[in-house]
């Protein structure tokens, strides 16, 4: 690998770095899609805990909540077991817009990272492409206009490698972030949709009264 590297003069560190980045935007990705798959489960599950905060069973709808693994059963089942012990109002809503944020947080964490790499990478390969035009035109000085037109070619796609390195990097993980945003939005979605419910589940008690 060292010795393809030093083959392609100035571009070489560049395409060397830009393989660190692509491998690092993969390690990402994998580490995300794990880590985002199950944000948007479990809506059977809160329709259940929500079915027993109707029926007046808080305790058994914390139960339930609990058995979830979304962002929304973890703020949902907080919600039910901070509402039996008593807190309402602006009180509590502060707490789960916390406990909301911190969830979001974590589920858009390292994505920002994809999105540098997306933006860094096509910089990079621009980068290397003039330095290696820049060295390709220098050679051609120095021989005095007596290069060799393949050498000259050769020192030129060598430059235009690392533009296409560039652009390898930054799709996936332009893609990857895009997709992953979505992913971590519709899991605060969710969160919010939760919290609603529950608020909504209730109020059905007091409506109910004559």
């Amino acid at each position: 690998m060292g010795a393809m590297l030093d083959t392609m003069g100035t571009g070489g560190p560049i395409i060397g770095l830009l393989l660190g980045l692509s491998l690092l935007s993969l390690a990402l990705i994998v580490m995300k899609v794990l880590q985002l798959r199950p944000v948007t489960s479990g809506t059977d599950l809160r329709n259940a805990a929500l079915a027993r905060v109707e029926a007046g069973d808080l305790t058994g709808a914390e139960a339930k909540a609990k058995t979830g693994s979304a962002p929304a059963d973890r703020v949902l089942a907080y919600a039910i077991e901070a509402t039996a012990k008593g807190y309402s109002g602006a009180p509590l809503m502060t707490e789960l817009l916390r406990r909301g944020n911190e969830e979001l947080t974590q589920m858009t964490s390292k994505i920002r990272v994809l999105e540098l790499i997306a933006m860094i990478s096509p910089l990079l390969g621009l980068l290397g492409t003039v330095l290696g035009m820049i060295q390709s035109f220098q050679e051609l000085e120095l021989a005095q206009g007596a290069a060799n037109a393949s050498v000259l070619a050769g020192g030129i796609w060598q430059a235009l490698l690392t533009t296409a390195a560039g652009l390898l990097v930054a799709i996936p993980a332009a893609v990857g972030a895009s997709l992953l945003s979505s992913r971590a939005e519709r899991g605060a979605q969710l969160i919010e949709g939760a919290v609603a419910q529950l608020l909504l589940a209730l109020d059905v008690p007091q409506k109910r009264e004559p």
